[in-house]
């Protein structure tokens, strides 16, 4: 069997730029976070720390390497550890199968701005997003701690609840796209008119959407459905115990999971890196000029979502635990099902003709 050394190696830098990427906009996400929360109450936020306070994620980040590492005796030490690498490690690996943009040339080789182009790729992210509970429920378990334990056990639930609702609104979307694959979806979206504009899947499935921005918020322990780090009730959550970059890594993997479900729902509803009413096929002669500014467009709508994640954490207060509960399994289950069925019945109807 003979290697391709050459497309393992771009596979490699690819799989370094996009862990790297994701790492520099989860630590500014923390200074956008606090920006944001200061403009909407009114204050200055960050202001210290380099101009305009663009230094203080980096002060955080060494302050969290210099931090003490506290382990403590009665904790089940191997599984402490594992708790948060598998929570980061979750966060990672949802990045694999998402197109970041269209192709490049490079030495006269054509290179796909996507790690793996899987025809299941909605699958897997399914598959991976469910593996981030495990780190969660590991690390409350592991710190025996009853209110990390508990912490743990509504978050665990929470994302099991959410994960039914999230699946069952894509399903009525994959009846129209045909396909799992995340690079297809976005090229039958482009296929629309007015520069694919029209072929956006947000145009057709609203509710489909609206169900999966409720359920990403609840994945992302989000508020308002911070329950599992509801500090009023559980002292600090499921991560009580943690500290220096242990606790880095919970609090990073939920910035980064933040990241990756504003580029999913950016891909899956609203065109991936198609960028609205340009007729990309008619510049084709542009080159890996036209691939920037298709991942240029996909990052626009990436950061549209993200600051709509903060503004709802600094407007909307939390809901309480039955709340949450009743609105995932009596309202969004529900919602879900009739729009997979009346999307089914459509399509058949259209079909047919």
């Amino acid at each position: 069997m003979n290697i391709d050394w050459i497309l393992v190696l771009e596979k490699f830098i690819l799989i370094a730029v996009v862990v790297f990427a994701s790492l520099g906009i989860a630590m500014y996400e923390t200074w956008g976070e606090r920006k944001i929360a200061a403009i909407l109450q009114d204050r200055r936020g960050p202001n210290r720390a380099g101009p305009f306070g663009l230094f203080q994620p980096l002060a955080d980040g060494l302050k969290l390497f210099m931090k003490e590492e506290i382990i403590p005796n009665s904790s089940n030490k191997f599984l402490f550890v594992l708790g948060p690498s598998l929570a980061m490690m979750a966060a990672m690996m949802t990045s694999a199968v998402i197109p970041w943009g269209g192709t490049i040339t490079v030495f006269d080789r054509q290179v796909s701005l996507q790690i793996a182009d899987v025809n299941i790729g909605v699958l897997y992210i399914f598959a991976v997003v469910s593996l981030g509970v495990y780190g969660i429920m590991i690390g409350g378990w592991a710190s025996n701690n009853k209110f990390s334990l508990m912490a743990a056990l509504r978050a665990a639930s929470q994302a099991i609840s959410y994960e039914l609702a999230m699946g069952l609104s894509l399903i009525a979307l994959l009846f129209m796209s045909g396909s799992l694959s995340m690079r297809q979806i976005v090229e039958n979206q482009m296929a629309g008119d007015w520069g694919g504009f029209l072929g956006w899947n947000f145009l057709y499935q609203p509710l489909g959407f609206l169900i999966f921005l409720v359920a990403a918020f609840a994945e992302c322990n989000r508020t308002p459905f911070d329950l599992p780090e509801a500090e009023n009730e559980l002292n600090f959550g499921y991560h009580q115990e943690y500290s220096s970059m242990k606790l880095g890594f919970y609090l990073f993997a939920e910035y980064i999971n933040m990241f990756i479900s504003s580029v999913i729902m950016a891909t899956l509803f609203f065109g991936g890196y198609d960028m609205p009413f340009f007729n990309e096929a008619a510049h084709a002669d542009w080159g890996n000029w036209l691939a920037l500014i298709g991942t240029v467009a996909l990052m626009a709508k990436v950061l549209f979502f993200i600051f709509l994640f903060m503004w709802v954490r600094w407007t909307i207060p939390r809901f309480r635990y039955d709340q949450l509960m009743d609105l995932g399994w009596k309202k969004l289950v529900p919602l879900a099902l009739a729009n997979m069925l009346i999307t089914g019945a459509v399509v058949l109807w259209l079909e047919s003709k």
